[in-house]
Order: structure tokens, then C-alpha cells, then sequence
């Protein structure tokens, strides 16, 4: 068989296999083609590669276009099977007179025919060829060959269809398939359209692996494209705006690419446009926003400028969509808006560096003014239905960076705005397994589009991995606070709130019993167990509970944080094992009883007595040395004489 007739039989059978997507199969009472079954059984039964090719040539003609279904086309490739395509790809000797690609492209044009059967696709001598078809699509040649051009085409049609299956992505690229598809864009070779297709749905479904598999080649195609982007002038802008999202890092963009992408930006938004030219421009700032911030604007008038416009058009996209009611509200182009806000409120409250002039932050203020009060208007309407919506957890987000910085305006709309975000805050703190993947949702509407993000730790109003750096800082700097001659307020303000988010970031690596962990608590024991003392009373024989010299002066002022350190405390033990050892060996507990055996039970109000029975009662729980070392401490006598109930049968059990 000559070459040409082992391309005809390839190519033939390619289209008479496929032809099974546009018809039905023309089965006679669910009887068979005698020809087709005669040529099939030749199939099965050839005994060498010539005997293949000619039974398979055979087959092709016995099949007329539109005469075979799906469950033919399995029997077609029981038939043929995979070794005989193997060893197409394989193959290093061509016949005589045949170019070394022909039977490479045959192979191909077979397995492109069974992948077109979901099953075949997913099947694991079709995965194993990944590496294979990979090195197709860079591999050098004549570009107007005919038989290369087919072979890409296949190439791409195999490699479509595995990842059209589950898994596929993975092993796609596991098999290096998105950096072949990264040099074959670049190569702008035949074909190279279909690589920029297949990784958009590669980044789409699996972002962070490939990435991670195949960063330098993304990033060479992310550089490509913002140079096309600064230098279109026709309607592929636009495209390009739709297509840029999805080749962003995850991590940071390369800076080499802010000066194309923010001109490209300015060009689009400095025209007049229609929405569905300018909402595609909106998101892709929105998603440099979220990924660098500011940086990506360059400093200066032309800088201050574009920033100023970027924040008006969000403004103005926010107040058109939320505030007529009933119209359809674009979640995915005002969630966008509202990362571009959050950029102009952090652009605004900047003293030093700031992109903005003081006129253009002053403009700005007011702009976003309306827009919050948008925002707020929205929120005022949003039924229980929606409240677990990650439109509606964006809408309060916003609102929260607004309100972190500006508590002053809208004061009267945002008190009655106040029951509502109690409770929505309180509904997702409560059901925070649900909750859990809201940030995430928001991302996936208009920010990041597939990037997990930390962990949110199920309340609403504080989601974020900024909190874990502040109890990083707060760790830190009370050790040294408490230490301090007429800093206790500050380490009284700083204990507390350390051990408020303790109890939200208990699972935090940070809290496991780190060196910086056990200071920030032995430094919190040490603030919270300093404030009374016992007191001798003249003319009794009983001491009184009394405030120490250093805290009674600023009592008023310490009063509400110490009552509130202390209940953080006593919640923090049970979500930290290792807590109540390091109070024992702090020896609070023993000196807290032998404290109040020391003074008078009337001298101790009954505030007082509620908070030192919590944190003892959570020590005992905790902790059978704990346990032993009160009773030591005379703590069931002392249990009784202050009606600590609690304690005393905490203390009276094993």
C-alpha cells in the first residue's frame, strides 16, 4: 500500500467515523450492514499493518457519510484498537517515498476519531499519548503542508476533548500541555487560535495548577497580550479585555505589564462606549486593583487622572444599578465597581504617596458618598432569601470599607441599615460551614476569577488573612507593653482585642502554642490577674477585695476591657490544649483562690465573682492538673463560700 493510500485511508476513515455526530444510524430492524460486519471481522483478523490499512480502507468505503452511530463507531475502534495507533505515533521509519509526519498524522487522525466518544476520550491509553500530542504542537515543518496541518487540527481536537472530561485537565497538564499550548501562541503558527481557546479553558477550570506547572510560559503569553491590547486599534480590544482576566497570576503581575495595560485601559475608558464595550474594561481593572493595588497607575497628572475616572464610572455603574428598583442588577460588573471603589477610599485616606490630589480626593468623597448610599439602599431591601448571596456578602463589604473610614456622613441611613447587618452578620457567624466559601464566590463573580483565597473564618465582618497579620502584630508588642510605666491602657486595649480574634483564629498556625503565642497570653494572664489585690480594713480581721494603685486610677476607663479580656480568656482555653498548662505554670489559678480565701466574700461583687468562676471553671475542665492544684488550693471551700456552683462540681468529680 502505497503512501498515499495510507493517508486516504486515514483521512477517510476519520470522516466517515465522525460523520456519527450529525446523523443516526440507519439500522435495518436493529439488524447490521453484512458488508460493514464482513470488513470488520477483515479488521480484527489482519495480521500485519498492511492487512489493517487495507481492511480499514475498506471499512471507510462500506460506511456511507451519515450511515453510523455511536455504538458502530465503538465497534470500529474494538476493531482497530489502540496498538495499532501507538504504533503510528510512535513509528520512526516511514515507507518509501512517504514523509516521517504522514504516519503520525494517521495515528492521530485515529485517536482524534475516538475521542470524539467521551469514554475513549477519558481512557488511559489515550492519556498516556498527552505527552505526545504536546510536542505535535510546536514541532517545526513546512506550515502550508497539508498532512501537518491536518495533524495539528486532530492534535487539537484530541487534546479538546480529554479536557472536556472530568479529570481532564489534570492530566493535560501533568503532560505539559500548557506550555506546549503557552510556545504554540506565541509561535503564532497554524492553529495558534486553538491554543489561546484551550487555555482559556485550562486556566478556567484548574488556574492555580497551571500556574504552578507552567509560570514562565503564562507569563510570556500574559506579556504578548498586554502588548496587543496597548496597541489595538479595532474591535479586538475589546476581546482582549474579555481574555486578559484569565492569564492574570494569581499572585502579582509582572510590572513590565502595567504600562500596556493601564494604556490600553485609559484608551477604552477615556472613549464614549456602550455598556458591553465598557463593563469587560471595568473588570479587568478591577481585577489589577485587586492584584497590585495601585501600583499598576502610573504617578503623576496622567496617573491622578486615570485613577479619578476609573472611581467615577464605578460610581456611577453602582448608582445606576441599585438604585431603580426592579431593574436587573449586572452582579458581576458592580462587584467589579466596588473593588474600584475600595481603590479610590485606600487612595483617598492616604496622606503620603497619594496618587490624588486634595481637589480629586475631595470630588471623590462625595462621588462615593452616593454611590454607598446606593449600596445602602439595596441593602435595605434584600429579604432573608438572599442573604446568604455572594452579591449581598460584596455589597457589605463595600459598605464595611466605607464605614472603616467615614462614620460621619449617611449616619441616619446607616442606623437603620443597623438591624440588618447584626443579623446578617449573626446569620453567617451561626452557619459559617455554609458561609464558608462566600469570599470565594465574590471573587469568582468579578475579581479573581478561580483563585481560592485563606480560609474565611465564618464571620462577616471579619472573613479576612489581614487579621491574621494584626494578631501577629498584637502578640508581639503586649509582651513588651505590659512592662511599660503608664502604657496599661494601650496593653489594656491591645490584651483584649489579641484575645477576642484569639478566639476567632484558634486554628491559626500562629496560636499553637508558637513562642510568640505563649508570651502574648503569659503577658495577658499577667494584666488580667494585677488588677485587684487584697486590702486590710481597719478594724476588721478580714481583708477586702481592692483595685491595684495602678489600675484604680483609670478604672473607668479599664473596667469594660478587663470584664471583656477576661470572658475572651475563658473562651480561648477550650480551643487551645496547651492554655491551660501555661496558666498553671503561671500559678494564676492557685494565686486567683488564694486571693479570694484571703478576703472577705462580701467584699466581692457578684460581677466579679461570675468572671473569676469562668476562667477557673474552664482551667478545671481543661486540665486535670488543674483540677488537683485547686483543690490543693482549698478550691472547693472556696467554691462553697462564694456560691460558685459550677466550680464546686467541676472540682468534686474525678
Amino acid at each position: 500500500m502505497s503512501c498515499c493510500d495510507l493517508a486516504a485511508a486515514g483521512q477517510l476513515g476519520k470522516a466517515s467515523i465522525m460523520a456519527s455526530d450529525c446523523e443516526p444510524a440507519l439500522n435495518q430492524a436493529e439488524g447490521r450492514n453484512p458488508t460493514l460486519e464482513r470488513y470488520l471481522g477483515a479488521l480484527r483478523e489482519a495480521k500485519n499493518d498492511s492487512e489493517q490499512f487495507a481492511a480499514l480502507l475498506l471499512v471507510t468505503k462500506a460506511v456511507k457519510a451519515g450511515d453510523i452511530d455511536a455504538k458502530t463507531r465503538r465497534r470500529i475502534f474494538d476493531a482497530v484498537g489502540f496498538t495499532f495507533p501507538n504504533r503510528l505515533l510512535t513509528t520512526k521509519e516511514a515507507p518509501d517515498g512517504c514523509p516521517d509526519h504522514v504516519l503520525r498524522a494517521l495515528g492521530v487522525a485515529l485517536l482524534a476519531c475516538f475521542c470524539s466518544d467521551p469514554e475513549l476520550a477519558a481512557h488511559p491509553q489515550v492519556l498516556n499519548k498527552i505527552p505526545i500530542l504536546s510536542t505535535f504542537l510546536t514541532a517545526r515543518g513546512d506550515p502550508d503542508d497539508a498532512a501537518r496541518r491536518s495533524m495539528i487540527d486532530d492534535t487539537y481536537q484530541c487534546l479538546t476533548a480529554v479536557a472536556g472530561t472530568p479529570r481532564g485537565p489534570r492530566h493535560l497538564i501533568a503532560g505539559g500541555t500548557v506550555s506546549a499550548l503557552c510556545q504554540a501562541y506565541l509561535g503564532h503558527g497554524y492553529g495558534f487560535d486553538q491554543a489561546l481557546a484551550l487555555l482559556v479553558g485550562l486556566l478556567a477550570a484548574a488556574e492555580t495548577q497551571c500556574w504552578k506547572e507552567a509560570e514562565p510560559d503564562l507569563l510570556a503569553v500574559l506579556r504578548g497580550l498586554s502588548e496587543d491590547f496597548q496597541k489595538a486599534e479595532d474591535a479586538s480590544k475589546f476581546e482582549l479585555c474579555q481574555l486578559l482576566p484569565l492569564f492574570l497570576p494569581p499572585t502579582t503581575v509582572p510590572p513590565e505589564c502595567y504600562r500596556d495595560l493601564q494604556a490600553g485601559l485609559a484608551r477604552i475608558l477615556g472613549s464614549k462606549l456602550s455598556s458591553w464595550q465598557r463593563n469587560p474594561a471595568l473588570k479587568l481593572a478591577a481585577r489589577l486593583a485587586h492584584a497590585c493595588g495601585s501600583d499598576w497607575i502610573p504617578a503623576g497628572s496622567s496617573g491622578s487622572k486615570f485613577l479619578a475616572l476609573l472611581v467615577n464610572l464605578a460610581c456611577v455603574e453602582v448608582r445606576l444599578a441599585l438604585e431603580e428598583t426592579g431593574t436587573e442588577v449586572k452582579e458581576d460588573v458592580v462587584t467589579a465597581c466596588y473593588a474600584l471603589m475600595e481603590l479610590g477610599i485606600q487612595e483617598c485616606t492616604r496622606c503620603e504617596q497619594s496618587l490624588l490630589k486634595e481637589p480629586q480626593k475631595v470630588q471623590l468623597v462625595s462621588v462615593m458618598k452616593e454611590a454607598i448610599g446606593a449600596v445602602i439602599h439595596y441593602l435595605l431591601q434584600v429579604g432573608s432569601e438572599k442573604q446568604k448571596e455572594p452579591f449581598v456578602f460584596a455589597s457589605v463589604r463595600i459598605l464595611g470599607a466605607w464605614l472603616a473610614e467615614e462614620t460621619s456622613s449617611l449616619r441616619k441611613e446607616v442606623c437603620q441599615l443597623l438591624p440588618f447587618l447584626v443579623r446578617y452578620a449573626k446569620t453567617l457567624y451561626e452557619e459559617a460551614e455554609e458561609a464558608n466559601d462566600l469570599s470565594q464566590q465574590v471573587a469568582n463573580l468579578a475579581i479573581s476569577p478561580t483563585t481560592p483565597g485563606p480560609t474565611w473564618p465564618g464571620d462577616a465582618l471579619r472573613r479576612d488573612a489581614c487579621f491574621t497579620s494584626l494578631m501577629n502584630t498584637l502578640m508581639t508588642s503586649l509582651p513588651a507593653l505590659v512592662q511599660q510605666q503608664g502604657r496599661l491602657l494601650l496593653a489594656a486595649n491591645v490584651a483584649t482585642l489579641g484575645l477576642l480574634m484569639a478566639r476567632l483564629l484558634s486554628t491559626s498556625p500562629a496560636l499553637q502554642g508558637t513562642p510568640a503565642s505563649r508570651g502574648f497570653f503569659a503577658a495577658a494572664i499577667l494584666f488580667l490577674s494585677q488588677s485587684h489585690v487584697a486590702r486590710a480594713t481597719p478594724g476588721s480581721d478580714q481583708a477586702v477585695l481592692a483595685l491595684s494603685p495602678e489600675y484604680e486610677g483609670i478604672w473607668a476607663d479599664l473596667q469594660e476591657l478587663w470584664f471583656l479580656g477576661m470572658q475572651a480568656f475563658t473562651g480561648c482555653v477550650p480551643l487551645l490544649p496547651w492554655l491551660a498548662p501555661a496558666a498553671l505554670r503561671s500559678r494564676w489559678p492557685q494565686e486567683l483562690l488564694q486571693l479570694l480565701g484571703s478576703v472577705s466574700p462580701n467584699s466581692v461583687k457578684p460581677e466579679m465573682v461570675a468572671a473569676y468562676q469562668g476562667v477557673l471553671v474552664e482551667l478545671a475542665r481543661a486540665n486535670r492538673l488543674c483540677r488537683e492544684a485547686m483543690r490543693l488550693q482549698a478550691g472547693e471551700e472556696t467554691a462553697s463560700h462564694y456560691r460558685m456552683a459550677a466550680l464546686e462540681q467541676c472540682l468534686s468529680e474525678p
